[in-house]
């Protein structure tokens, strides 16, 4: 049995090294219409490869149309993993641009207890005009309805706790004074009886 075997493995062999000999050069011609020059040589390579697992699958008056048969599906197999690398390629990219250009966390964080500390530290006057607006979603004129003033007198009002808490927020931590409780009447808060 042996003996069989080695002797078809040199006729497979044999057929191989003629079947290179005849058509390497009309698939490497086919590959070098369908990819660039670096790729052709991996095409021609894979082809025999395939031809060799399969020599004996290789019709014996077609050989030259089953190669370049091959050779379509293995350009086609390359065109796909190109494909996925760039797509991966521009999917890393977005992931990175998303990572440079999105604040990183703990400034937000630092940016958020800055300003919420700064929001304490307004009167209950600012601090509602702000949040009327900011976080009701009022317009201003309609936030002067809920505050029981002219829309002028609110605007004006606005424009200064904007003002105020810009200040404080950019105050370094050691020299903010003291948050005003939040349920302290305007008059206690500025320090009137």
């Amino acid at each position: 049995m042996r003996s069989d075997d080695a002797g078809h493995r040199d006729e497979q062999d044999a057929q191989l090294g003629a079947l290179w000999r005849q058509s390497a050069h009309r698939v490497h011609a086919y590959a070098l219409r369908h990819v660039d020059v670096s790729l052709a040589e991996d095409v021609v390579a894979d082809v025999f490869l395939v031809a060799w697992r399969r020599i004996d699958a290789i019709p014996a008056r077609a050989t030259l149309p089953w190669l370049l048969t091959v050779a379509r599906h293995t350009v086609a197999k390359h065109h796909r993993a190109r494909r996925r690398g760039r797509d991966l390629e521009e999917q890393l990219a977005r992931v990175a641009d998303l990572v440079l250009t999105a604040p990183r966390l703990d400034e937000r964080v630092t940016e958020q207890d800055a300003l919420l500390r700064a929001l304490a530290l307004l009167r209950d006057a600012d601090r509602e005009a702000l949040l009327l607006v900011a976080w009701d979603g009022l317009s201003p004129s309609d936030a002067a309805k809920v505050a029981g003033c002219s829309a002028a007198t609110f605007r004006v009002r606005l424009h200064r706790a904007r003002q105020r808490l810009t200040a404080h927020a950019e105050e370094k931590p050691e020299r903010r004074p003291r948050p005003v409780a939040a349920h302290t009447s305007l008059t206690t808060a500025e320090g009137r009886p």
